[in-house]
Formats: C-alpha cells, sequence, structure tokens
C-alpha cells in the first residue's frame, strides 16, 4: 500500500532541532531539495504501488533523496545511513520534518 505524505514539509528555517537551532537556506542539501520537483515525482511513483498488497511504499523523497546522497557521498549502504542519523541537513533532504 502507498503511504501519502501527512504535512507538507516546513521550509528549512522550520525544521525542529533539538538544540533550538535553525537550518541554513544556503546549505547545498536545502538548496538541492528545493531543486527536485518531489511532489511531481511522487504522483508517478505512486502509481507503482498497490493498496491492496505489501507494505506500504516509502514517499519518493525518502527513496531518492537517499540513493542520492549515497551517490554524492560514496558511502555504503550501512554508512549512508548513519550519516543520515547524524545529519539534520540530510535527514531535511530526504522528507523529514524534524530531526530524528
Amino acid at each position: 500500500m502507498y503511504r501519502k505524505e501527512e504535512q507538507p514539509l516546513p521550509p528549512p528555517e522550520k525544521f525542529e532541532l533539538p538544540f533550538e537551532g535553525k537550518l541554513s537556506p544556503n546549505n547545498r542539501w536545502v538548496i538541492m531539495a528545493e531543486l527536485i520537483p518531489w511532489d511531481d515525482f511522487e504522483e508517478e511513483y505512486a502509481k507503482l504501488f498497490s493498496a491492496e498488497k505489501g507494505a506500504p511504499a516509502k514517499l519518493f523523497r525518502m527513496a531518492l533523496g537517499t540513493l542520492i546522497i549515497k551517490e554524492k557521498l560514496g558511502t555504503s549502504d550501512r554508512e549512508n545511513i548513519e550519516q543520515i542519523r547524524e545529519n539534520p541537513y540530510l535527514q531535511y533532504f530526504i522528507g523529514l520534518n524534524c530531526y530524528q
């Protein structure tokens, strides 16, 4: 089943950080996130999944964003996950609403 995004992603300055900081709109990941037409791709991606079969799909932004990060940083799958866990800019890039 395909899962639609519940809430729109906040602008970078509204991304919640545990230490009350703000994401810089000039960061390379924020800039790249704004260049990609995520919503346009999301519609096409959603057509590939059935509500009757299997687990819900991850959002397109999370799936493609993770792959882009992996390729840009040249990391292994495991290292890629660690990079995303540790970096709020990468979490914003893949569509999370706050640092997790």
